[in-house]
């Protein structure tokens, strides 16, 4: 196997240190990007930032928006949400996740379009073009009806046959125009204008069919709804189906849901003028409900997102880690409060399952078996250790130098109590000591013989 010799390595870092040099690698080498996706998991705590992944078809990536950025958008997100979003490169140090931190933020597709016609709308409504006062009376027995619409579509057809069989005598005069495209929202203006300086009729009819919100946006355009607004001729709106709303819904004098409807309410039928009467009425109100809603929905949104501070980034940080931290506070005490909750029941069970009577007796018998248990092992013990002793005992007793001096033999030693294993180990004349088993003979050696 092979090994890793740390004294080699030119340098070890900690897994802090390598989250953080990474994040500060991240973003020194990415400027700001533009990244396009559809939201998922969104996320707002109460810190007032915004968490959310962002993805397509085959990837994703988790985002932050801190909530100086977040307050600065006139939209809030939501699940399923197409958007471009700005955001700068970065790593979550605390979890090691790759991050986006999202500076900006747009929709895209149809909910682009939506947005701007909220803000459209609004602004339009704020400038007075929705007023109720402005908008003209139509004449209950028009002399001539123009209609300014496409001269090939479905909605001219509907709407000559309505009048012919309401009201067959009035002429029609037809202003066609564009209703689809870039350049239809000018046509449109430009028909306007045309109707209002030949004076050949008393009422306009502002028709087209049916269509996608991209379709019906001329209709949607600023220029087509001052040209409606500045309009001296009364100007009715047919545009789309009942479900379609477009500027020039609100701004024109009167909506009809359908272009053949605008066609039946700008023809006198006397035995529907009481009926036309409560529907104006009921589509005036809806249209004051649908303004106020949105004109408080606004003023909440400003309120709550004026309250709030404008964060330095080192606490949006730590913000963003205390939301971590608190998500795991709460998941971890929920756990904690059930395993508690399971323990307790198990215990109330046992309680009630056994006597204090029989787990006394049980106890006894464990504590007289545990005690023979140990009389027996303490008896094996000091058996097994006098054995060993009396084996020691022999041993040392065979090596003793007193068994030697049993056998007979003797120990010689010189002046300096040293024994003597070899005649060369002394000199004639030398004196020297005989150790016997018992006693000792003080000798003088007469002769050496090797």
């Amino acid at each position: 196997m092979q090994t890793i010799d740390l004294e080699q390595r030119e340098e070890i870092y900690s897994v802090s240190r390598l989250n953080n040099e990474v994040r500060f690698l991240l973003e020194d080498s990415f400027p700001l990007v533009w990244v396009e996706g559809e939201i998922s998991n969104f996320a707002a705590p109460n810190s007032g930032h915004w968490y959310f992944s962002l993805k397509d078809a085959s990837a994703q990536v988790r985002c932050a928006m801190f909530r100086g950025s977040a307050r600065k958008l006139t939209f809030t997100p939501k699940d399923g949400m197409h958007v471009l979003i700005k955001a700068r490169v970065s790593l979550y140090e605390n979890r090691g996740e790759f991050q986006l931190i999202a500076e900006d933020m747009e929709e895209r597709g149809e909910g682009k379009l939506r947005r701007a016609f909220e803000v459209l709308k609004k602004k339009l409504e704020t400038a007075g073009l929705f007023d109720p006062a402005h908008k003209k009376s139509f004449p209950v027995f028009p002399k001539q009806i123009g209609v300014i619409t496409s001269a090939t579509g479905a909605a001219i057809r509907d709407i000559l046959t309505v009048l012919k069989r309401r009201h067959a005598s009035v002429p029609v005069i037809i202003y066609p125009t564009l209703v689809q495209g870039e350049t239809a929202a000018p046509a449109i203006v430009k028909a306007i204008q045309t109707a209002n300086q030949r004076k050949e009729c008393d009422v306009i009819i502002l028709a087209r069919g049916g269509g996608s919100l991209e379709d019906l946006w001329p209709f949607n355009e600023e220029i087509v709804a001052h040209a409606i607004y500045k309009s001296e001729l009364p100007i009715i709106s047919g545009v789309g189906h009942e479900v379609d709303f477009t500027i020039a819904d609100f701004v024109a004098d009167k909506r009809a849901p359908t272009p053949s409807a605008a066609a039946e309410m700008v023809t006198p039928d006397c035995t529907e003028l009481l009926q036309l009467v409560a529907r104006q009425k009921q589509q005036l109100l809806r249209c004051l409900r649908q303004t106020l809603i949105a004109v408080k929905q606004r003023l909440d949104w400003m309120q709550k997102h004026l309250a709030q501070q404008h964060p330095r980034r080192r606490l949006a940080e730590q913000m963003q880690r205390l939301d971590f931290c608190e998500l795991s506070f709460v998941k971890l005490q929920h756990q904690l409060i059930s395993q508690l909750q399971s323990r307790i029941k198990d215990l109330d069970f046992k309680l009630h399952r056994q006597l204090p009577t029989h787990r006394i007796s049980a106890f006894r018998n464990q504590v007289e078996l545990f005690h023979r248990q140990c009389n027996a092992l303490m008896a094996a013990q000091m058996t097994k250790q006098h054995t060993a002793l009396a084996q020691a005992a022999a041993k040392l007793d065979a090596l003793s130098p007193l068994a030697t001096l049993k056998r007979g033999y003797a120990i010689a030693l010189n002046e300096e109590q040293k024994i003597l294993r070899s005649a060369s180990d002394a000199q004639a004349g030398e004196p020297i000591t005989v150790r016997l088993l018992h006693g000792e003979l003080a000798c003088r050696v007469e002769k050496v013989k090797a």
